[in-house]
């Protein structure tokens, strides 16, 4: 039996970093979902799009919901064993899953990121200059680069 391979291969290379500021409109989930797809492409990450670009929807979506209108900020880390979504707003209360009414439109966010990231999220407190300062917060999530391939 082969060996299995880590992949990504180990030349994934240095750390990079990405931002997007995603202004409070309707348009910005999407906008943030493919910003991130487009550079997990770049690193020949697919595998990792589909859970990635559906838990950034979630916190840009939350981000525009309740951020007091000033808008966001997506900081997409790349490393070789993990990438983070961290997106910053200008609301200091930190997100809560919520039970979900069966009928209801809303409220399934975070028990999707908490599913796709195998419960790698979570929240920090402050932001970035221009999106709530002091006030604000990061809402973040992981999802692991690294299987295993025979």
């Amino acid at each position: 039996m082969p060996e299995p391979e880590l992949w990504p291969p180990s030349g994934l290379g240095v750390p990079h970093s990405y931002t997007l500021f995603c202004p409070p409109l309707d348009t910005s989930p999407r906008v943030a979902r493919d910003f991130v797809a487009s550079v997990l492409r770049s690193q020949e990450l697919d595998a990792l799009i589909d859970a990635a670009t559906m838990c950034t929807s979630e916190l840009v979506t939350n981000a525009c919901v309740h951020a007091k209108g000033i808008g966001s900020l997506l900081w997409l880390a790349v490393e070789a064993a993990y990438i983070r979504v961290t997106v910053y707003d200008g609301d200091g209360r930190a997100p809560v899953i919520r039970d979900v009414d069966a009928n209801g439109e809303g409220g399934r966010g975070l028990w999707l990121v908490e599913v796709l990231t195998d419960g790698q999220w979570g929240t920090g407190p402050g932001a970035p200059l221009g999106v709530g300062g002091n006030n604000g917060k990061g809402v973040w999530f992981e999802l692991r680069t690294c299987i295993a391939r025979v």
